[in-house]
């Protein structure tokens, strides 16, 4: 694929995921749900600064805002990275298996494509699940007009780091190393667990 995914108009992204192409997928997608979440906890803090009656909070909204951007902008460079992870599996899948060598060749390099390709969504993850503090912040002391944007954030955090997750364990399923079997499960079960509470700590702050 020569065009990088995040170059993509919406609508070519949404055509080729739809494709019998096998990447874009889930784990695009959610590194995508990331990124838009962090975009609108960003404009939710950006819609507050300047009011009047929000002065007190312009402080830490313009920090919110900072730090939301520089989240956006990781979680769109995890939509090629992911795609890429998984290519490199395919690539190795399509290595010469007619000697014993090259059997081993092989499964080393297909080990290694299934690390990485658990080993990017799960960062995914860890990065969406830092927007939750600044989408709770959002719509406890942002702007009350766009409380609705902060609330979206939140779910689409939530959707982030659970379908991250997912692409994880899925790939979990095939690695040998059970060490970092072990050590991925850990850490995708308890971010799964931290995204849970926090969106519904996050929702019970609205009234809507």
């Amino acid at each position: 694929m020569s065009e990088k995914l995040k170059e993509m108009s919406v609508a070519a992204f949404v055509d080729l995921t739809a494709s019998d192409a096998p990447a874009p997928g889930g784990g695009s997608v959610s590194a995508l749900f990331g990124s838009l979440s962090a975009a609108l906890a960003g404009m939710v803090a950006n819609l507050t600064v300047g009011k009047k009656k929000y002065v007190e909070v312009e402080a830490e909204m313009r920090e919110i805002a900072a730090a939301a951007e520089a989240l956006k902008k990781e979680l769109v460079e995890e939509i090629d990275r992911d795609s890429d992870s998984f290519n490199e599996f395919m690539a190795a899948m399509a290595l010469p298996k007619d000697t014993d060598e090259q059997k081993a060749v092989r499964k080393a390099a297909m080990q290694d494509g299934l690390k990485s390709a658990a080993k990017v969504p799960c960062h995914v993850a860890e990065t969406a699940a830092r927007i939750f503090p600044l989408a709770k912040a959002v719509v406890e002391r942002g702007n009350t007009n766009a409380v609705t944007d902060g609330l979206v954030a939140a779910m689409a955090a939530r959707t982030a780091v659970i379908g991250a997750g997912l692409n994880v364990k899925i790939n979990l399923s095939s690695i040998e190393d059970e060490d970092f079997v072990a050590e991925y499960s850990a850490r995708v079960a308890a971010l799964e667990e931290q995204a849970i509470a926090a969106e519904r700590e996050i929702f019970a702050l609205s009234e809507l």
